[in-house]
């Protein structure tokens, strides 16, 4: 059957017309009849990719709904699910879903402490775990008091000879729904009919920066809202091909793999394994492709690396065409046509130079491209811009479904997130809070009710960030509001503003801002150990771990240039003063960011407050001694001197 042609924005075509007012499940078995033998899934196993249609994967997910029902599985329970992107985990979302029961995905690094504590804020008695590494965690968790019963596994490598009760592998639960399905008329029906629009259709955790994550229960009304909503802005078409790597307890995969994947019956690519998602990227080309600032900062490294490698010629050619298409892009953002000579030049380049890099990186088929979840450096959006790529600004959360307001094709802006998109309202509050209003919110935190009186106060969406509207209605996000703090001399601003600015360096991997109640501002900066290494490579400078490279002082001059450029565009007050270049990364083990990489300040200000004195103590250096917990959960501690970098 071939691809519908694109309806008018806020139009869905012919058979596959979907409303809020239905579930995923119900939307699944409408592929499945009207595309049965279309491609639905791809996985690469073994280095082969494998397909699985509409109708097989509707079959899949129903066996796996009857089965869990045999288990146990009841309306408003939950499963946990473990692991990697795998299509029977997206599957197994699915029928919960379809069950009324909650899913619930957690980062599959995530500490065993911290899947305690999802496990018994919750009391989940079902896991669906990827693999032996999962599975493990998970009983190590059983023997530490949590009420699991029932654990199915995917890969069943390693698990063969494992005899602990209420263990079984996905085939297992496959044979067991199948066998239900076929004896039970009538069953197929109910379970496609048991979910309402209501009904939970995933239960995702908050990043947790100021605290422990909260519950966010979103229902297939608020998944679906946001996929229409941004459907109507033109964020993605039917038919999509997707790649699925994002972490699956993020809000973002879900809405985008499953929620738009299965409304727009989207081709969902599953890498083999994290390690290999640059390689199969290439090779699927996908038409879709939303990524964080920092894996676009990735990419254009990576290139900017092999053209350093490349040949005589070859530089040439790229720095020709590339200074012009950077050029031309920078007019375009300014408002200008561009000149004769660019437009002139631009088919050429693209069959030299912009083409064959897309081809490489696996851009060449790209239409919608996104970035969020924090700002993206200029030079990064605009090299992509220049190289054929439609780079846009997203900008949503895990409340409302994770669309808000997005970047139009035709009208992009460096400092904005774009418009509000259709069926989102977007108000200013008094103290300069982004307040939202749509289908796509969710109805409160799990178990909370003081905590969702507050965040959904006057029927709102009290998002926590603060922003403002332009004239024309495009939406500038500066950062979160209870991050608004003040210098000794009542300079106020936002650390996290500074902070992203910083990271614009391809260098800096993370950062903390200081001055709170301080006459100066400094910061803590963590150095990206590829891109400096590299740079450090092409220099001669040698060095033997993380904690070298980062001291060493030529490294210390790079972030110096790196900060000296940022406080040309601040306020005489708020310019950086001092940093320290740290000599470990911040890591989510040690609980000084989120599992999505966003700074926990009060950990980090309370762990490094040595270096926080000796920075406004207006000492040189200081000595710094780290714990460090190890993959094997043994815990170490490094101790290093580190200078203090004046400017």
């Amino acid at each position: 059957m071939s691809q519908p042609d694109r309806a008018a924005p806020g139009a869905t075509p012919g058979p596959w017309k979907f409303e809020v007012d239905s579930t995923l499940i119900r939307l699944l078995a409408a592929n499945a009849q009207a595309l049965p033998h279309r491609v639905a899934v791809r996985e690469k196993d073994r280095g082969i990719w494998q397909e699985t249609s509409w109708e097989q994967t509707l079959e899949q997910v129903l066996r796996c709904a009857a089965g869990l029902q045999e288990l146990g599985l009841r309306r408003g329970e939950a499963i946990l699910v473990l692991g990697d992107n795998r299509p029977h985990l997206y599957m197994g979302m699915l029928a919960a879903g379809a069950l009324g029961s909650y899913a619930m995905p957690v980062f599959p690094d995530a500490t065993p402490d911290e899947i305690m504590h999802v496990v018994q804020h919750v009391h989940v008695r079902y896991v669906l775990a990827e693999d032996q590494e999962q599975v493990d965690k998970v009983l190590d968790l059983r023997e530490r008091g949590a009420p699991v019963e029932h654990v199915v596994y995917d890969n069943p490598r390693g698990l063969g000879r494992y005899k602990t009760p209420g263990l079984s592998s996905w085939q297992d639960l496959q044979q067991r729904g199948a066998r239900r399905l076929a004896s039970e008329s009538g069953l197929r029906l109910a379970l496609i009919d048991t979910a309402t629009p209501d009904d939970p259709a995933v239960f995702i955790h908050s990043s947790g920066t100021t605290g422990k994550p909260k519950g966010v229960v979103l229902s297939h009304r608020n998944i679906l809202a946001g996929v229409r909503n941004a459907y109507r802005a033109r964020a993605f078409d039917f038919g999509e091909d997707i790649l699925a790597y994002l972490p699956m307890a993020w809000v973002g995969d879900f809405a985008i793999t499953v929620g738009a994947g299965v409304a727009l019956h989207f081709t969902i690519n599953v890498p083999e394994r994290q390690e290999t998602v640059l390689h199969d990227l290439r090779e699927i080309a996908p038409t879709l492709y939303l990524a964080a600032p920092r894996s676009w900062d990735n990419l254009l490294t990576m290139v900017q690396v092999r053209m350093e490698d490349s040949t005589w010629l070859k530089k040439r050619l790229y720095d020709f065409f590339m200074q012009r298409a950077l050029a031309a892009e920078r007019r375009k953002l300014e408002g200008h046509p561009r000149t004769f000579s660019q437009r002139l030049l631009q088919p050429l380049g693209e069959w030299l130079v912009t083409g064959p890099i897309k081809d490489q990186l696996g851009l060449s088929r790209l239409r919608h491209a996104f970035t969020g979840g924090e700002a993206i450096g200029e030079d990064t959006f605009v090299f992509y811009r220049a190289l054929g790529v439609q780079l846009r600004q997203l900008y949503g959360q895990t409340e409302s479904s994770a669309f808000n307001a997005m970047q139009d094709p035709d009208e992009v802006r460096l400092h904005t997130v774009g418009r509000p998109l259709p069926g989102v309202d977007v108000r200013i509050a008094d103290d300069g809070e982004i307040l939202i209003r749509s289908e796509s919110v969710f109805a409160g935190y799990y178990q909370e009710p003081e905590a969702s009186a507050r965040t959904l106060a006057d029927s709102w969406l009290h998002t926590g960030d603060a922003g403002y509207l332009e004239p024309d209605g495009q939406l500038v996000v500066l950062g979160r509001l209870s991050e608004v703090v003040h210098t000794a001399k009542g300079e106020r601003y936002i650390p996290n503003y500074i902070e992203n600015r910083l990271k614009f360096s391809p260098y800096i991997k993370d950062v903390a801002v200081l001055g709170r109640g301080r006459d100066t501002l400094a910061a803590i900066i963590c150095v990206d150990k590829e891109s400096v290494g590299h740079w450090a490579e092409v220099r001669g400078i040698s060095y033997m771990s993380y904690a070298d490279l980062s001291q060493h002082s030529a490294v210390v001059e790079l972030l110096a240039a790196a900060v000296a450029h940022l406080n040309t565009t601040l306020p005489e007050g708020l310019r950086l003063r001092n940093f320290v270049s740290l000599h470990k990364e911040f890591d989510a083990d040690d609980g000084e960011v989120t599992r999505t990489r966003k700074l926990r300040r009060n950990v980090v200000e309370e762990r490094y407050a040595p270096i926080i004195e000796a920075i406004y103590g207006g000492q040189r250096e200081v000595s710094m001694s780290a714990q460090i917990v190890y993959e094997s959960g043994e815990v170490g501690v490094t101790e290093r001197l580190l200078a203090i970098k004046e400017l």
